[in-house]
């Protein structure tokens, strides 16, 4: 199952809906040197804002929502977001 990215052009925290992505500026600057953050995405669920690595930005790892109310695990695959399928 996968649904579509939406991007934001600019930073505009409520305009992010679930499956939003905002690519960050300078974004060498925050977090691990190694895989730093490069983006916000709204969980494509809940909607719940979360910073995202280099690595799942390429999607070679997921990710899964902070929310307390929602547990989705999710990847980027170019334009799509893939839900982790349950074993």
């Amino acid at each position: 199952m996968s649904s579509e990215l939406q991007l934001l052009d600019q930073w505009i925290p409520e305009q992010m809906e679930p499956g939003t992505l905002f690519l960050l500026e300078n974004d060498q600057a925050l977090g691990d040197p190694k895989d730093p953050f490069v983006a916000v995405l709204a969980c494509p669920g809940c909607g719940m804002l979360g910073l995202i690595t280099r690595v799942q930005f390429a999607g070679l790892q997921s990710m899964i929502c902070g929310s307390d109310n929602c547990s989705l695990e999710y990847y980027l695959r170019g334009d799509e977001i893939e839900f982790r399928k349950p074993h």
